[in-house]
């Protein structure tokens, strides 16, 4: 239970102790201990069982209320300032409304008092005024913990909201190290390793031309180097950073021409908006990705990267002009299962055309 919850129970309790003793005294009865135990049990139903929201006072609640206290009203008026009870919930919202409540509830006992004895001595006035004055210091007292309750709710929450996001900031940073460590060892043993095993088998063939096995090891051999490189630049995008969606994907078709020999570039649509960094990632890995199946696969002559900015998409299309393929047999080895997955990760929707020598094209989009 939060501290403004119990000082508003402390306040209702009090106040309907102070005020419906003495008329229960005076009175006496049945009903009237009946009507005053049923406004405890209706406040215990709305504000200990149920726990509406702060601020959140429910209408059944204020007229069931009222009609209890109206009946305790009706049997005498010297219940009137028990109305402040059905108003405490409004009190620690707005303190303005306990204190009108209190000084009505004070005149209000004051003149049943003149009515019932046709004068008022100095005694029942300077109780009233103290019982008022009471009645004011508790609500406003009450207030201010309330508010108090609230600002340190708002703080809490701050803190808590602070702690998350450094806890998500620790974690991706976490994620981002340890990606370039995969990356650092990748680069120092396996592409290195390719490297050696390429300029060992050129030396070989050298010595020993037209060799078919050689030139088959050979062409594995670069084929695998390359493939070792292209892992190491998707563990490490930082590239990104430094140059942006755009020209990262420009690098990329460069280097497929210059490595290939195949006629690659880039196009870019629309005008250009800082995306996601998740986005952005996911969209370059999948470009890396179809690229390389063109590599592997393709036989392509053409490949063309457009990247399209649209109001509230942004569309990346790789299309190439090689020998296609079949999407609906599961394209096996074109890793079409692995760009699905990284733009589900990010909201987006991953499309693949191709058919049997016309070409496949795959379009990626996110917003």
């Amino acid at each position: 239970m939060e501290s403004r919850e119990r000082w508003q129970h402390a306040f209702f309790a009090s106040w309907l102790v102070l005020t419906s003793a003495g008329p229960l005294m005076e009175v006496g009865g049945v009903l009237p201990v009946v009507l005053v135990a049923g406004l405890a049990a209706w406040y215990a139903v709305w504000f200990v069982v149920r726990t509406p929201p702060p601020g959140d006072v429910p209408l059944p609640f204020v007229l069931g209320g009222g009609l209890l206290w109206l009946g305790l009203f009706a049997i005498d008026t010297s219940f009137l300032t028990v109305a402040l009870c059905v108003l405490v919930p409004y009190c620690m919202d707005a303190v303005w409304v306990g204190l009108a409540a209190v000084v009505t509830g004070a005149a209000g006992w004051l003149w049943h008092r003149f009515n019932a004895t046709g004068s008022l001595t100095w005694g029942e006035i300077a109780t009233t005024a103290m019982m008022a004055a009471s009645g004011v210091i508790a609500v406003g007292y009450f207030g201010s913990m309330a508010r108090q309750s609230d600002e340190r709710k708002r703080l809490i929450d701050q803190l808590r909201a602070a702690q998350e996001a450094r806890a998500a900031a620790e974690r991706e940073a976490g994620v981002a190290a340890e990606r370039q460590r995969l990356a650092r060892d990748i680069h120092d043993s396996l592409t290195q390793g390719f490297a050696s095993v390429v300029m060992l088998l050129e030396a070989a063939q050298a010595t020993v031309p037209d060799n078919k096995h050689l030139t088959q090891a050979l062409r594995a051999a670069r084929e695998n180097l390359v493939e070792s490189r292209r892992v190491v630049h998707a563990l490490r995008p930082g590239e990104l950073d430094a140059y942006g969606l755009p020209e990262a994907l420009r690098r990329l078709s460069e280097r497929l021409a210059d490595e290939t020999g195949i006629d690659a570039h880039t196009v870019v649509t629309g005008v250009h908006r800082p995306l996601d960094p998740r986005v952005q990632t996911e969209l370059l890995r999948v470009a890396q990705e179809a690229v390389a199946n063109v590599r592997r696969h393709a036989r392509a002559g053409q490949v063309t990267l457009t990247l399209s900015y649209m109001e509230d998409l942004v569309v990346l299309d790789v299309h190439d002009d090689g020998e296609g393929f079949d999407p609906r047999q599961g394209g096996s080895g074109h890793g079409l299962s692995i760009m699905l997955e990284r733009m589900e990760q990010v909201g987006g929707t991953l499309l693949v055309e191709s058919a049997a020598g016309a070409g496949t094209t795959v379009v990626a989009s996110a917003s």
